[in-house]
């Protein structure tokens, strides 16, 4: 059984480690087996590509690739004045029963 990681697709994240420190992105995908996530704007490297349908000039390509799950902190939806500051995540059971993630900077739940 795969545990539970604090980072969702589609959550806004801050790098906290690594060449790209301080940079924030939203979490286009989440590989659970190898504990990465592949984060917009973040950790952008460059592919030497042959021609073919997807791209027919080929060329130069720039993509991103995956960060280390442990290197991303979700950013507090509060945020607050500063919305560079990143929160630890908790879970507990929401209101419907169900288990819920939190700031535990602010206690505001997780959407």
């Amino acid at each position: 059984m795969q545990k539970k990681l604090h980072i969702k697709k589609g959550d806004i994240v801050l790098v906290i480690a690594g060449d790209d420190k301080s940079s924030q992105g939203r979490v286009l995908s989440v590989d659970r087996e190898k504990n990465r996530a592949i984060v917009e704007g973040v950790n952008i490297i460059k592919r030497h590509t042959k021609a073919n349908a997807k791209t027919p000039q080929g060329g130069i390509v720039e993509k991103e690739a995956p960060v280390h799950i442990s290197n991303l902190q979700l950013l507090d939806p509060q945020g607050g004045n500063d919305k560079s500051k990143g929160t630890r995540i908790g879970r507990r059971i929401g209101e419907k029963g169900k288990l819920v993630r939190y700031a535990k900077k602010s206690g505001e739940e997780i959407k």
